[in-house]
């Protein structure tokens, strides 16, 4: 009886070490998946300028000049434009200086060109942007024979990039 009873007890034993050898060792399986990668370069500008200061006025022609330095990256186009100043009653095409002792007023043009034949009015100057500052000059002028009372004379323009 013993016999019977250990056969019995072999019988699951061996078939899990023969199914253990059919199926044979573990094989590690792999797979692979994409990634999409993006990005969108913007554009980006700067702008910093001088001042523009015509220093002393005695009725005659006066000239002086203010830098525009910009910054844009490289290919984005851009325009600036000018606006009429602070002074109360200042146009784009007749601006004024402000004497704050005397309430008085002083006219003066800007223009895209040194000979002083584009003005600065309601027209912007374009470029395109290559990384590195690019400057633009502001020109100036005070016409000659205008009346002024003595004393300091400001205004403050408004350069806008757009880009």
């Amino acid at each position: 009886m013993k016999t019977g009873y250990t056969s019995v007890r072999l019988k699951p034993a061996l078939a899990l070490v023969f199914l253990a050898a059919q199926i044979g060792p573990a094989v590690a399986t792999t797979t692979t998946g994409i990634i999409a990668v993006t990005a969108t370069a913007l554009s980006s500008c700067t702008i910093v300028a001088t001042p523009l200061a015509f220093g002393n006025y005695a009725e005659t022609l006066t000239s002086a000049s203010a830098t525009l330095a910009v910054v844009c990256t490289a290919t984005s186009p851009y325009t600036i434009g000018l606006n009429q100043g602070s002074t109360t009653g200042a146009t784009q095409s007749a601006r004024l200086l402000y004497n704050t002792l005397s309430g008085t007023t002083l006219a003066y043009s800007l223009y895209t060109d040194s000979g002083h034949s584009s003005p600065w009015t309601n027209n912007t100057v374009a470029g395109t942007g290559n990384g590195l500052a690019q400057t633009v000059t502001v020109y100036g002028t005070i016409a000659a024979g205008l009346e002024a009372a003595p004393g300091a004379y400001t205004d403050t323009v408004t350069a806008t990039l757009s880009y």
